[in-house]
């Protein structure tokens, strides 16, 4: 018998400052409790002013983690040590794994009508991958396939597998599954979601409620943790109620973390901070700085 995914948290985003001075709103990450494990960070940088986001992230280091980046409108320009350089645009995903270490920058230009709007998730690595060859990969939006179904719900599936759908996001090593799903007003939408699997929905347009809890209206940069079960249901509000859901395989790990960096222990952090010091941060490829 199946049983229904209830909510557990219900977090409104928080506007944050970042890189040079990005405008971003936060749903979780840097928390003292990692609620949301695998996942260590979730941020929306849906912008309409470009003074809000052209300063950009220049060149940082990242180790320990892997990132997902998707673009809904904009151009983000990427440069990295392994020697990637090219832009992601809209409808695009940048998949980076930073392993054991990777230094890189990401500056936005927007689109023609001032827009940069996209998302970016921070999958944490086991400590047996922490210091794995880092990666890169960057697809097209046109190769993300996109499942329409009779009741007009529509799904595009980044990683993981709906339907005999496999998404394009592949290797990532907590196994995620990254659905955009729209749903039309009046609509419902039911998945079944594998039990132990951290899940979260992520709300980026329109109105619309999760689970059997009707009367809690969720809008726009709400994120909402979901406790155990295999059933997840969505009701939509408003004309087009879309989210984004996210699951993924706990690790159940100790996490120590500083800035761009996550290892497991204090010591780990420490090494690792010694390292972009004195230039042996890099383990694969060249500095990539220009």
């Amino acid at each position: 018998m199946s049983e229904a995914r209830k909510i557990v948290e219900i977090v409104k985003s928080k506007p944050v400052l970042e890189g040079a001075g990005v405008h971003l709103n936060r749903s979780f990450g840097f928390g003292p409790e990692n609620k949301f494990d695998p996942f260590l960070l979730f941020d929306d940088f849906s912008s309409d002013r470009p003074e809000h986001y052209r300063q950009g992230f220049p060149w940082h280091p990242h180790r320990g983690i892997e990132t997902i980046t998707y673009v809904l409108a904009g151009d983000v320009e990427h440069q990295d040590s392994l020697g990637n350089k090219g832009v992601i645009s809209t409808g695009d995903i940048q998949w980076m794994s930073a392993g054991s270490g990777i230094i890189h920058q990401e500056m936005p230009n927007g689109d023609d009508k001032g827009r940069m709007y996209g998302f970016q998730l921070w999958a944490n690595l086991p400590s047996h991958k922490k210091m794995s060859d880092p990666g890169y990969q960057g697809i097209s939006g046109s190769d993300i396939p996109e499942i329409n179904l009779e009741s007009g719900v529509r799904i595009k599936v980044i990683a993981g597998k709906m339907h005999d759908v496999v998404g394009p996001v592949r290797d990532v090593y907590i196994d995620p599954e990254y659905l955009d799903i729209t749903v039309p007003k009046g609509g419902e939408f039911s998945y079944t979601v594998e039990r132990g699997r951290t899940l979260f929905a992520y709300v980026y347009k329109g109105t619309g409620c999760f689970s059997e809890e009707l009367q809690t209206t969720i809008e726009n940069r709400m994120t909402v943790l979901f406790g155990e079960g295999d059933e997840f249901r969505a009701f939509s509000k408003s004309d087009d109620f879309r989210f984004l859901l996210v699951s993924g395989n706990p690790l159940n790990e100790p996490v120590a973390w500083q800035g761009p960096i996550v290892m497991n222990t204090q010591e780990e952090l420490e090494v690792a901070f010694q390292e972009y010091r004195n230039g042996t941060f890099v383990k694969v490829g060249g500095s990539g700085m220009m």
